[in-house]
Formats: structure tokens, C-alpha cells, sequence
């Protein structure tokens, strides 16, 4: 629920520029669940190896760092690959007159950002919980996608903004 407020009001706070290009509406869902989605898989690989002992809270840099990394290479592949989806398959086969190259540049964009965003949370977060003596299995998760919902509504708009000069 504090999510979906969250996302809310920043859809109602960029509704006129959302107005002006209807068509980035369609791939909002995606985004924000690639963005969830990768911050869950983040999280649980650092919740294991806490648990197992591999990590220590003192290795938090360490660990983001090799998210970070992670995420790039896929936040780059699947925005590589959505892009030629876009083109072709919402594009081309479904014959949706939104998808213009800038439109699957800015979505491709946004997501390799998104999973860079989401990963780094995502590996943060258990790690905190664990230094400040709560349980990261009950409180990541959660706390990770209403973060990341909102961040990746927030990525999206403004790689819009930047790429369609809306």
C-alpha cells in the first residue's frame, strides 16, 4: 500500500508529461517489476550468505561493488535485448505506433539504470538490517520494493525528459 501511494503520486505529479507521450504508460508494470525483481535476487544472495557467514556487515562495499558490476552487465543485456523487442515485436508484429525508436531507447535506458539502482539496494539493505540487529529476511524485501518502485518510476521519467524533451 505505501508503495502504490508512493508510485501515485509521482505518476499524478507527471501526469501532463505522461499525457504528452501515452505510450511510456505501457512499459511502467515492466520496469518496475525488472527493478523489483532484481532487487529480490540482490537480496536473496546476500541474505544466504549472511546466514551461511560468507559476509559480514563489514563487507558491505565489497559486496555492493560486486553488484554494481552484476547489475551493469545485466541491466545493459536486458536493455540491449528489450530494445530490439520493442522495435520489432511491439513495434513491428503488434503494430503499436508509440514505439518509436526514442520511446525503446528510453525504456532500454531506464532499465539498465533501474537494475543498477535496484541491485545496489538490494545488496544494502540485508546488510544494514543485520548491523542494526534486525532481521533482513523479514525486513529487505519490502522495504526494497517500495524503494524500488518508486525510484524506478522516478528513473523512468526523468530518462524520458532527457531522451524525448518532454
Amino acid at each position: 500500500m505505501l508503495s502504490a501511494t508512493f508510485t501515485s503520486m509521482i505518476l499524478t505529479s507527471f501526469e501532463d508529461m505522461l499525457a504528452v507521450q501515452a505510450g511510456l504508460v505501457a512499459f511502467i508494470p515492466m520496469l518496475m517489476g525488472t527493478g523489483g525483481n532484481s532487487g529480490a535476487q540482490a537480496s536473496t544472495a546476500v541474505i544466504r550468505s549472511l546466514s551461511l557467514g560468507d559476509v559480514e556487515p563489514r563487507d558491505v562495499l565489497r559486496v555492493m561493488w560486486t553488484e554494481w558490476r552484476v547489475a551493469f552487465l545485466c541491466g545493459l543485456t536486458l536493455g540491449v535485448v528489450n530494445f530490439g523487442k520493442m522495435l520489432l515485436v511491439d513495434g513491428m508484429l503488434l503494430g503499436n505506433g508509440n514505439v518509436t525508436v526514442a520511446v525503446a531507447a528510453t525504456v532500454s535506458l531506464s532499465i539498465v539504470f533501474i537494475v543498477m539502482f535496484a541491485k545496489v539496494v538490494g545488496s544494502f539493505l540485508p546488510i544494514a538490517a543485520e548491523k542494526i540487529g534486525v532481521d533482513p529476511a523479514v525486513m529487505a524485501n519490502p522495504l526494497i520494493s517500495t524503494l524500488t518502485d518508486a525510484v524506478s518510476l522516478l528513473i523512468y521519467i526523468y530518462v524520458a525528459k532527457l531522451i524525448l524533451k518532454i
